[in-house]
């Protein structure tokens, strides 16, 4: 269960034209493909099963069925993912391996039940407002679900390194779902919305089935001990806050922009807006490579380092310990730039074949205006969220919590901001939060480096604490100290 990082060194040592091709398009493979799976078979699915002869309002409503899954599976999702990341990590560097799967299982529980709370009274609305039919509702919300499922158990395949399977599981479930959803159509006669549905709920519950039996093969024994998993979340709140708000900054400018007069309501019960949709889905896949490179060039390189340095702390010598966070510093200030220079140059150049391209396959007018700035803002965030896992390697809660806050608040508050202007400032509201957000977390890394002494070693305590009357706060009493003295003198 080692990291990629380990064959990116073998495949990078090289050094070679060819080699580094390899390595990127692994590294790709490993990271992405999960997205690019669903997305191709997406587009698969509407060009053999005729999607473009649809109705507007039917194609629309599958659209928004699709959109809202992925959306609301994520956000529900983000209150458990950082805090059961976490607690795996703590549980399998102690070896206590037994006590994964109830983690697992009161994990999917937690978040089955929240899911279910956001999905089913939305599903009623649907059906018994929008007037939709109970089978077609019932498929979405078992998409929904599945999906979760899936997300869920990529935590625990993610904590093991085992990328590989998982990219693996996404093409084996998205090609069962084309498949099947050829055969619903063609075959069972099914409509063509039912059938690509029904399709996506199959591949999503299948590779959901796949993610669960690795993990069940992985760890078999279970320890039934529950109650130090809830703990975890008391303890470490502020993973709970950070992960949910940054996921949350990720949709909030599209959820502001969902209330202008550019919104488009389907079946009275989704609400979306096609242009900005379309435009921050664009920016993203622009800036997507940032993911790749960060992972690659943290597990190749920066993680070498703060293992020596870990190693330093643990039994060096005072100059050795100095040393080792000199080049621990060194390297991510070395990082950061490297992602900043390297995303820039390929963000670029996917701009400008943006620019070109997509104009001559339909994709113009207000998108195109639009994209440039959000663009931007997804460049800038993506490196913001780099900052954000460098917090989380030095147990940078609060500084985590912070950055989180002002992104989420000030994306909020800068799209609202960024209605009233034109359509080409409309993601200024994205940038605006990301760059504060960057800022935040680039000021509390300089914090980290300039207290890294005393934040390894006076955060802990000598006295366990407990819970009783307060201890006096005296230490010594020369009064009765020479009272005891002259007693025990005279009784001499």
């Amino acid at each position: 269960m080692a990291g990629i990082g380990v064959r990116l060194n073998k495949i990078f040592g090289r050094n070679t034209l060819t080699t580094n091709m390899i390595g990127f398009f692994y590294s790709t493979l490993v990271t992405v493909a999960p997205m690019f799976a669903i997305i191709i078979n997406l587009v698969l699915m509407e060009y053999f099963l005729k999607f473009s002869t649809l109705g507007y309002a039917q194609r629309e409503l599958f659209s928004c069925t699709i959109l809202y899954t992925f959306i609301f599976s994520l956000l529900t999702a983000s209150p458990f993912n950082a805090v059961l990341s976490r607690y795996i990590s703590d549980v399998i560097y102690e070896e206590r391996y037994q006590d994964i799967l109830p983690c697992y299982h009161i994990g999917m529980m937690l978040n089955i039940v929240l899911s279910c709370l956001v999905g089913i009274p939305f599903c009623l609305w649907e059906h018994f407002v929008g007037g939709v039919s109970v089978a077609y509702v019932f498929a979405g919300f078992w998409c929904y679900i599945s999906l979760v499922f899936v997300f869920y158990s990529m935590i625990y395949l993610s904590i093991c390194k085992d990328y590989q399977r998982i990219a693996q599981y996404y093409i084996v479930g998205m090609l069962v779902a084309f498949f099947l959803s050829l055969f619903l159509r063609y075959i069972c006669h099914w409509g063509i919305t039912q059938s690509m549905l029904a399709a996506m709920d199959a591949g999503f519950f299948l590779t959901a089935v796949l993610e669960n039996a690795l993990v069940k093969r992985y760890f078999r024994k279970n320890s039934n001990r529950y109650k130090p998993v809830l703990s975890y979340f008391k303890k470490y709140w502020q993973l709970v806050v950070t992960n949910f708000l940054y996921i949350l900054g990720l949709y909030v400018h599209n959820f502001v922009f969902w209330t202008t007069d550019m919104r488009m309501v389907v079946v009275d019960s989704f609400v979306c807006n096609q242009p900005y949709d379309m435009a921050s889905c664009l920016a993203m896949f622009t800036n997507i490579s940032a993911t790749i490179i960060f992972i690659a060039r943290v597990e190749m390189y920066f993680h070498e380092k703060y293992k020596l340095y870990s190693e330093a702390v643990i039994g060096g010598r005072g100059a050795d310990i100095q040393n080792a966070k000199k080049r621990m510093f060194r390297q991510l200030a070395s990082e950061l730039m490297t992602l900043a220079r390297i995303q820039f140059i390929i963000s670029v150049v996917i701009y400008l074949i943006c620019i070109v391209v997509l104009p001559t396959i339909g994709i113009s007018g207000m998108t195109m205006k639009i994209y440039p700035s959000l663009a931007v803002g997804y460049f800038i965030l993506f490196l913001m969220y780099s900052a954000i896992i460098f917090l989380y390697y030095f147990n940078d809660l609060k500084g985590a919590v912070l950055t989180a806050v002002v992104f989420c608040s000030i994306t909020f508050v800068g799209s609202i901001i960024s209605t009233h202007l034109s359509p080409i400032w409309y993601g200024m509201g994205v940038v605006a939060g990301s760059f504060a957000g960057w800022t935040m977390a680039y000021a509390r890394l300089r914090w980290i480096e300039k207290n890294m002494d005393t934040h390894i070693f006076c955060s802990g305590s000598l006295i366990p604490r407990g819970k009783g009357l307060k201890p006096s706060a005296k230490a010594y009493d020369r009064k009765q100290m020479i009272q005891e003295s002259t007693t025990n003198a005279n009784n001499l």
